[in-house]
């Protein structure tokens, strides 16, 4: 199963901008702590809702999603970066908001346990 939950803090504000197929994508610099340290994770949001580009650096959020890989040409020659694919990002301090995120994401655990 392919599934990420990150708590951190915006490194940056939201990067958004729009792609060749019209589709609008933020991108967040999520920044997680342990025992071990810090840790910078990149996160792509596509189609984020406007919640989403209006965070600030410094903004706690939680995150959904999954890891991907993604290639694209950068001069000339062929380079990938893996990033976290969001399906939810909410604040930290969006209480429900998170106990509901957190709860799917349980759910999609269980469902693959049943599998």
């Amino acid at each position: 199963m392919n599934l990420v939950v990150l708590t951190g803090a915006l490194s940056s504000p939201p990067r958004v901008h729009t792609l060749p197929s019209g589709d609008t994508v933020a991108n967040l610099e999520v920044t997680t702590r342990d025992p071990t340290g810090a840790q910078t994770v990149p996160v792509a949001v596509h189609r984020p809702a406007k919640a989403v580009a209006a965070l600030t650096a410094g903004a706690e959020v939680v995150v959904v999603g999954s890891v991907h890989r993604r290639f694209f040409t950068a001069g000339g020659s062929t380079q990938s970066r893996t990033e976290v694919r969001a399906d939810r990002v909410v604040s930290a301090g969006a209480r429900r908001a998170v106990a509901t995120v957190l709860d799917r994401a349980a759910d999609r655990l269980a469902e693959t346990r049943r599998g």
